[in-house]
């Protein structure tokens, strides 16, 4: 009887976009025994390699055509990867049709993302749409009974422990984790195209949605210690955490990625330098300025107390003179596009602090989806990309604000767009001076954001309330 709990490979098909650790894991198979077959370009790198090949063209004696746009859609692959070793009906096809088995498939898609991500135009996207691959991937992780699928080169190490361990065969507990990695990797494929096509056909909500993410990390628990949690990233390109690098300090917790997320999108409203200081994904200070340390230093007036142990975000690259401003004060995150080598060179000092660099800033217009969950769907709105000018107000005062308080309004609405419901943010000079958020009440919001700038103004020696010539914004 055909024992399918350990599966010896003989005969693998490989046909990788990606030839990441190619050569490698080639050669191993190959120094091991096992026949490769291979598509074109995938044939071409392993023979460069001096690594011996049959050519899946030469297998099935036909060859690809329409362009390389059918190269693997034939019997002889397909029900190489599909048959059941331990059914006799299925062994008799395959003697009778001269199938011979496949028991590894590795295979990378086309593309597809990066050819979106890259602004590829309509016809190199429909080019990048792999069709054989995913074919492969999932007879493969169909008949994970017997067959192993590999579809990211990170795994090859997998396989090859696994080989080694087992004398050149795979266990079925691991085909079962690579067939759900294979279905897993197909479905977030899709889920990227249908995308595509909804962003392309104008469908910001179209009637169905997919959503599919890759996980980054484990996180080391969720909002509250007993929660479990992951940080998953999409494909959808969008300069901000998901894209940023860490630099230094400790890993991030679920509450500081959601806090660093909230400050980032802030700062990205405002086309001058500006930045914002988030507690609990809510500003507690935010200003514009001429350079990154203005902005800074205008931004900590608002609530000194509340900034402590908070979030940073900066729309402009740090330089030393910010650097120098911001380690006065201990801070969780400090996030912006950039910092230069003066700047992260005094950051790398304070060891706990966590320096992100996202490279850049999302663009105001770039259309993204917000999704949240309730009990048996999800809410999902495209993203509120408003940007509140002077043709949308109406004054309903007796006087007219002048052109610096028409200023300070616009930049206030701005913020207010990021302070929690019921809003109330105090400006004057391209700076907040008080915020009041969170409350069921606005009287009570507006109370707090009061409080808050009284309370800023004695901590600053200020005999003047900050709220003084101030605007309001709701």
């Amino acid at each position: 009887m055909v024992n399918s709990d350990t599966v010896p490979i003989r005969r693998a098909l490989i046909s990788v976009s990606d030839k990441t650790g190619l050569i490698k894991f080639s050669r191993f198979l190959t120094d091991r025994g096992v026949e490769i077959l291979s598509t074109d370009g995938t044939a071409r790198s392993l023979r460069e390699a001096n690594i011996p090949v049959f050519e899946v063209a030469d297998h099935t004696q036909t060859p690809e055509i329409l362009g390389g746009r059918v190269k693997t859609l034939h019997p002889l692959i397909h029900g190489g990867i599909l048959a059941r070793r331990d059914k006799a009906a299925d062994r008799a096809a395959m003697d009778i049709h001269g199938i011979a088995p496949i028991d590894l498939v590795a295979v990378t898609l086309y593309p597809f993302e990066q050819a979106v991500a890259d602004g590829s135009d309509v016809a190199t996207c429909i080019e990048n749409i792999d069709i054989g691959g995913p074919a492969m991937i999932r007879s493969a992780a169909k008949n994970h009974k017997w067959v192993s699928i590999v579809t990211d080169p990170s795994d090859y190490q997998l396989i090859m422990n696994e080989m080694n361990t087992h004398q050149g065969a795979i266990t079925r507990n691991l085909r079962q984790q690579f067939a759900r990695t294979a279905f897993a990797r197909t479905a977030a494929y899709d889920a990227a195209i249908t995308s595509w096509f909804n962003d392309r056909l104008g469908q910001p909500v179209p009637e169905q949605l997919t959503i599919s993410g890759q996980r980054r990390e484990t996180l080391r628990y969720g909002e509250n210690p007993h929660q479990e949690a992951a940080f998953y990233l999409t494909s959808a390109v969008r300069p901000g955490v998901g894209t940023a690098r860490q630099m230094q300090g400790i890993s991030l917790s679920y509450n500081n990625l959601n806090d660093t997320d909230a400050a980032f999108e802030l700062v990205a409203e405002f086309d001058r330098p500006a930045v914002a200081i988030i507690k609990h994904a809510n500003p507690c200070g935010v200003a514009l300025g001429n350079t990154p340390v203005d902005a800074y230093q205008h931004a900590l007036t608002c609530d000194p107390t509340s900034a402590f142990g908070g979030i940073i975000a900066f729309n402009r690259q740090i330089d030393e003179a910010a650097a120098k401003a911001v380690v006065e004060l201990f801070s969780e995150v400090v996030i912006a596009p950039d910092a230069d080598a003066r700047a992260q060179k005094i950051f790398s000092e304070k060891k706990n602090l966590r320096l992100l660099l996202t490279g850049s800033v999302p663009e105001l217009d770039q259309k993204t989806l917000t999704v949240r969950s309730v009990a048996g769907g999800l809410l999902v709105q495209d993203r509120d990309q408003v940007r509140i000018n002077a043709s949308m107000l109406k004054v309903v005062t007796e006087r007219a604000p002048n052109p610096s308080e028409l200023a300070d309004l616009l930049f206030a609405f701005q913020v207010c767009k990021h302070v929690k419901s019921n809003a109330i943010v105090f400006a004057k000079g391209g700076a907040t001076v008080g915020i009041g958020a969170g409350q069921m009440s606005r009287v009570d919001s507006s109370r707090i954001a009061a409080w808050k700038a009284q309370e800023a103004a004695a901590a600053l020696g200020e005999e003047e309330p900050r709220t003084t010539d101030s605007v309001v914004a709701s």
